[in-house]
Order: structure tokens, then sequence, then C-alpha cells
């Protein structure tokens, strides 16, 4: 029997001569939903799973072998958690819709977690990182294949310190995305023997960060470390320039897209994150999915978390082949997953739905693109991080 990845490995060859050809049988239509922020300034990373989700039902309807035919219906949660509410509950009451494929934002998934519980509708999250999304409640319909926030910071607080530096300044944005940073990565130092100078929380829509960094440049850190996402830390970063701070600058998941990097052009230079995961090229199935996604011809980047929703898509239809489309039996399916094969890896949910992701991979920009730390001229000494 193929298994569900070599499956969607030879409907991609399909999908390299049409991606629509017309299936010889008609079958029945399932929808599934995607949620992320098609609009806004975290858009790119929302289409880019978007797009990826959309690859996976194309390529999943070129399969004959397949009892149904799937429909994406995309709606945009803005990144916001009042609108990710609102379109949170339009999907679960839409008895149509068997499940969802959503949230990059983690203030928005930890909105959205009650509704999916009260209408019972399966949800697998392919982006958002906060903890809570799975382990603050026992809710059986929430999955997620991406990891959490606690291994990332963790692993940066380690890299950091073992790369010499004792001091930091936080900022961190006041979402509950923002805040879990802050206090995994505090823990993480502190319990390193790290030094923490000052911290700061900031809104989500802050302008100006003056008076933080006038304040943070007095005490002299090391680092400034920024929990929070691209918008915010392209900011932080141009007037951390703009008032002479020498400080490296460390960031989380949520800057790693090609807008940071675009949006501050020679500032991004040596900026440092780290995900979970590894880049989709180093993906088991990271070649194929890259060669599908430039076949089909998008406009936008996969982004770092397109792979996430790809193998989310595919999951949440593997449940959906073997039990039929019904809510309750494909929340059963997927509290039994294990070994689940994807291009990700082998999926592992535990007693709350998380997958048991364990990679985090580290990351800094250099001429102007994201690369894996060890492939990168700071790893062998040939440029310098700030303070080196």
């Amino acid at each position: 029997m193929k298994t569900p990845l070599r499956r969607s490995m030879g409907a991609a060859l399909a999908a390299a001569v049409a991606l629509t050809t017309v299936p010889a049988v008609a079958k029945d239509i399932v929808k599934i939903a995607f949620i992320g922020p098609l609009t806004g300034g975290v858009s790119a990373n929302g289409l880019g799973g978007r797009n990826s989700a959309a690859l996976a039902v194309a390529l999943r309807n070129q399969d004959e072998e397949t009892a149904y035919d799937y429909e994406l219906v995309a709606l945009d949660d803005e990144c916001k958690p009042n609108v990710g509410v609102q379109v949170a509950t339009k999907a679960a009451a839409d008895r149509d819709i068997i499940g969802g494929v959503t949230h990059y934002c983690s203030a928005v998934a930890i909105g959205a977690v009650d509704i999916y519980h009260k209408f019972g509708m399966p949800v697998i999250v392919w982006g958002a990182v906060l903890p809570d999304i799975t382990y603050g409640n026992d809710y059986a319909e929430v999955h997620r294949v991406n990891g959490t926030m606690i291994n990332q910071n963790r692993v940066a607080a380690q890299f950091m310190q073992d790369h010499g530096y004792k001091t930091w300044a936080i900022i961190h944005d006041t979402t509950d995305y923002g805040k879990g940073h802050n206090k995994y990565f505090s823990e993480f130092l502190t319990e390193g023997g790290g030094q923490i100078l000052a911290t700061f929380g900031v809104t989500a829509d802050q302008q100006d960060f003056t008076a933080e960094l006038t304040k943070i440049k007095d005490l002299e850190p090391d680092v400034i470390y920024f929990g929070g996402l691209t918008p915010i830390g392209v900011r932080i970063r141009q007037q951390m320039d703009k008032l002479g701070i020498e400080a490296q600058f460390q960031g989380t998941s949520g800057i790693v897209s090609e807008a940071y990097a675009e949006g501050l052009g020679d500032l991004s230079e040596g900026t440092l994150a780290f995900r979970e995961g590894a880049p989709a090229e180093k993906l088991p199935g990271g070649q194929f999915f890259l060669s599908a996604y430039e076949t089909a011809g998008y406009d936008e980047a996969p982004e770092a978390y397109g792979p996430f929703a790809f193998a989310a898509t595919n999951l949440m239809m593997d449940a959906i082949e073997a039990v039929g489309p019904d809510r309750k039996k494909v929340i059963a399916y997927l509290e039994t997953v294990e070994n689940h094969e994807s291009i990700t890896g082998p999926i592992t949910f535990d007693d709350h739905g998380q997958n048991t992701v364990a990679v985090i991979t580290k990351y800094v920009v250099q001429d102007g693109a994201w690369l894996v730390w060890e492939d990168s001229a700071y790893a062998t000494g040939e440029r310098k991080l700030v303070g080196q």
C-alpha cells in the first residue's frame, strides 16, 4: 500500500504536467478550512501557509485512489484575536467544513481554541508556538504539527551563552506570544547564569521605541532580545541604528521571514533567531515540496512555516480518507497519530495533541537571507556577530 507521502509525491509528478487535471470519476467534495493572516503586517507568512495548504489539496485531488476530492476554504484572521474568533466561529459553525488547518499567530490561536472545542471541530495548528494552545486545556479537537516556544528558547539561551554573551535587555510585545517568549527565555537564561538588565513590554502596534531604546543604550547590554513578530522587529532594529546602539540583535521564530530581511536591507545582517524544525530544503520531503511549490507558480514564497501547513493539510486529509468526513471520527483518528509520515518528518501527537518535534534550527541573516547558522560565514568565523 502506498504511504500518504508517496501518494503525494506521485501526485506531484502529475501536477508538474497540470494541476488542474479533472479526475475520471466524480467524487464527493469535502471542505477543509485554512485560517491565517492573509492581510496585515505578517501576511507573507499567512499567504505562504495558505499556498502550501492549497498545494497539498491540489496534489491530493490528482490522486485517483482517494475516496474524496477536497476544497480549501481560506479565511483571513489578520493576526488579530478578535478577528480570529470571528473567522474560527464562522468555520466551526459550518458543518460542511470537516476540519481546519489553523493559525500562525499565537495570540489568535489561543483565543480560538475554545471555539473549536465548543463546536467539536478538529483543527491542526500549523504555525503558532504558544505552549498553552495545546497544553492549556484538555481539548481533543486541538492538535499542532509544529513545536512550541519552550524548546526554541531553551536552545536560544544556551546558544547565546555558549557564544560568550552575558547581559541582555528584553523587548517583547504584550500579546500572549510575546509574553510567552519573555517568560521562557528569561527562565532558561537566568538558569544558565545570564543577566537581564531590563525588560520592556510594548504594544503590537507601537511605532516609536525611542524611550525604551534610550534606556537600553544607557545600560549597554551585550544583546537586545526581541519577542515578537516581523513588523515590530523591523522598527526596533531601525531605531537601534538611529540611536547608535551597539548590541547583538536576537529574535524569535516570529521574525524568520523574507519580509524581515527585505524590510531592513543591510541592517538585517547578523540578526539571530531560532525556529522549530529544519528549513524546507533540509526536511525529509523538502526538495519534493519546494519543487512542487515552484511548479504550482505561486506569487509568494512558502516562508518558514509553509511546510508545516502542507503537512497539517495532508494529515487532515489522511484522517478523512481513513474514517470519512465525520468530525468526531476525525478527532478520534488524530488522537492515535504516531510516526505518521510527512514532509516535515514523522508526526506523533502526545496526550495534548502536540507533535513531539525536537529539532530547533539556529538562523542568522547573511547577505539579505536567513541562513542556517551552521551553513553561514558566522559559524566558520569569517564574519563576526556584534561584540565577538
